[in-house]
């Protein structure tokens, strides 16, 4: 059987994940087979973190939040973080797998604060880590928090799981000559006309400490497993 290529392992999830794609919300199937996509690869030996993001209950450029002080929308946007951490956790529990819900704003009736050191020793144990809230302050990004949580806890690479199967130069929803990258580099993302699947500030601190990203369809069957083992899938963002 071959082995992972990487050992630890940090995927980045859309609030979309848990909803099914265009709907809000959380629906059981797509949690059900979110659970089951990761389960496969923690059953490969890998020590898994994630971010997940809480679009499926907020979104700070939705019609309803506009008008909102920005950091009031922010934090109601990271409470949907949790949430969604708290029923991915329990889908994972209910099949068998040891998870661990750290979160930036403290909320010890239902999960950890976070400490680094202690999210370190979790995935040591084989214990999943969902890290929630974002990171604690309003104005960053969830893909920031998944590079940032990244980097503290030494992943050896950052997955982001979307809907799109990889970077384009354009959007490949309404343009059909829409080129693919199958490599690009921090740079030529940052500064190139494409669908931006990622932040500038995730992807700057990702390259600040030469962390590669690897950008994929979630929708494809065992797609995070196949990122994990190596196989050619998405998009790789590195140096």
């Amino acid at each position: 059987m071959a082995e992972p290529k990487y050992n630890r392992i940090m995927l980045k999830l859309g609030g979309e994940s848990l909803s099914g794609r265009g709907q809000m919300g959380i629906d059981p199937n797509a949690v059900g087979y979110l659970a089951g996509e990761i389960q496969a690869v923690k059953e490969a030996g890998v020590e898994i973190a994630i971010v997940l993001g809480g679009g499926n209950f907020w979104r700070g450029n939705d019609p309803y939040a506009r008008g909102m002080d920005r950091a009031s929308a922010d934090y109601i946007g990271m409470l949907g973080t949790v949430m969604n951490a708290l029923v991915l956790q329990d889908a994972l529990e209910r099949r068998g797998v040891y998870t661990r819900v750290q979160t930036a704003i403290e909320m010890r009736a239902v999960a950890e604060p976070y400490i680094r050191r202690r999210a370190i020793r979790h995935l040591e144990k084989g214990r999943i880590v969902i890290f929630a809230a974002g990171t604690g302050n309003p104005f960053f990004t969830t893909d920031t928090a998944a590079a940032l949580r990244a980097k503290e806890i030494d992943a050896q690479v950052l997955f982001k799981a979307t809907k799109v199967d990889g970077v384009y130069d354009k959007d490949p929803f309404k343009y059909p000559d829409a080129k693919k990258y199958e490599r690009i580099t921090y740079s030529e993302f940052i500064v190139a006309e494409q669908v931006q699947v990622m932040d500038n500030t995730a992807i700057t601190l990702c390259m600040e400490s030469n962390l590669p990203i690897v950008v994929f369809d979630l929708s494809q069957p065992q797609a995070i497993k196949c990122a994990v083992m190596g196989d050619s899938i998405g998009t790789i963002i590195s140096k």
